[in-house]
């Protein structure tokens, strides 16, 4: 039987959301349009978004629907640079950590190279955890300079989690605006975007239970960003075209159930992850935890197996029916070092010898067992292939 234990790439389509979606899709109707068909459909999509705004602790106006995280990343980095950069020129500073995911870092690198940005990385421990007081200290001296703070919630990659609330803190005294990219939180963390003092924040669908294609920016209702899309205004005029209804009102079922759903989902998982980390770290105790002793979400575990390649003992795995990954799976099927570890002060080789196992709704405890016993099995046979 086929082992998934790679929820942070996607999770299963949850029953309630697929039974949402069916139904939206046999409904007709543009939701921008006036009579009683178009009326119904914009039903769907307002209740949709009422759902995640409750799911995320914010406003109903400040839910844009995008096609998921790459886009509500993209929207929110070059968005918000333009504004600030457009009322102030002198703002051209964007504060990130080289552990970010690439749909934020990419167009950060972008602005870089096109428009005269200045990215300034913050150091990141070994643990996996960014230096805030680094933060403070750079707000203090050069708050005038920058334009945007943009920091991970909860990293894909580690499951490491970021003190929001602290940037949101911060980012609120100088003055500065500040986006997190909470698309590997959401579900598995507390989210308040009201509390969280953020500017934007970037969610995706297909991490909760929905279907791929569809995700949300949520953006404060004083803030003005640049739309990336022009056209019909929709979305606040942020995010013009014909609006997704049927995949809207199939994350909204989604979120509301991941978020009621989390606190025992949280207690489950964490004695499977205690577990997994136990037992193989107990039969080679070489296997390094990477977030080892940093504040991390229940779901995710990620490892270290020293002198074996992450494609053999991946390759290994799925002879054996068991899907994991060794980082995001957003790089068009390239495997290569984990930046994220890089960024951790990790050589290339244990960066290129890690395994990322994350875990949903779906996860069984025999899930568990035949992950445990295949890596005892294919571990040494990983070693055995890999080049010295």
């Amino acid at each position: 039987m086929a082992i998934f234990l790679d929820h942070a790439s996607t999770s299963p389509l949850r029953p309630s959301a697929k039974a949402v979606l069916i139904d939206a899709l046999a409904q007709t109707g543009n939701p921008s349009s006036v009579h009683s068909h178009g009326q119904h459909t914009r039903e769907l999509l307002e209740i949709a978004r009422d759902q995640v705004a409750s799911a995320v602790g914010c406003n109903r106006s400040e839910v844009i629907f995008t096609s998921g995280g790459t886009e509500s990343d993209n929207a929110a980095i070059k968005g918000l640079w333009w504004q600030v950069t457009d009322a102030d020129s002198q703002r051209r500073v964007i504060i990130s950590a080289s552990t970010e995911h690439h749909a934020l870092m990419d167009p950060i690198h972008w602005l870089v190279e096109h428009e005269g940005a200045e990215l300034i990385e913050l150091p990141v421990a070994g643990s996996g955890m960014v230096d805030l007081d680094e933060l403070e200290a750079l707000l203090e001296q050069r708050h005038s300079e920058v334009a945007l703070i943009s920091l991970m919630w909860v990293n894909n990659e580690t499951g490491v989690i970021t003190d929001i609330e602290r940037v949101g803190a911060l980012a609120r005294k100088y003055a500065v605006l500040a986006h997190s990219d909470a698309v590997a939180a959401l579900g598995h963390v507390p989210i308040d975007f009201a509390r969280s003092g953020l500017t934007a924040m970037s969610i995706s669908g297909h991490k909760v239970g929905a279907p791929i294609g569809v995700g949300a920016l949520i953006v404060a209702r004083d803030a003005k960003p640049v739309s990336l899309l022009h056209g019909g205004g929709q979305e606040r005029s942020l995010r013009s075209g014909t609006m997704n209804y049927p995949l809207a009102a199939s994350f909204g079922a989604a979120a509301v159930e991941a978020v009621a759903e989390m606190a025992e989902r949280q207690a489950r998982l964490d004695v499977l992850r205690d577990r997994i980390e136990k037992e193989i770290t107990s039969r080679f105790p070489k296997v390094q935890i990477t977030s080892d002793g940093a504040n991390r979400a229940s779901h995710n575990v990620h490892l270290i197996f020293p002198g074996a390649n992450s494609d053999n003992l991946l390759f290994l795995l799925d002879t054996k029916g068991i899907s994991v990954s060794a980082g995001s799976a957003c790089q068009a099927g390239v495997l290569g070092p984990s930046h994220v570890l890089i960024g951790m002060g990790y050589d290339e080789q244990s960066a290129s010898s890690c395994l990322r196992i994350t875990m949903g709704y779906t996860t069984t405890d025999s899930d568990v067992d035949a992950f445990i016993a295949a890596i005892e099995e294919i571990y040494p046979q990983a070693v055995a292939a890999s080049p010295v």
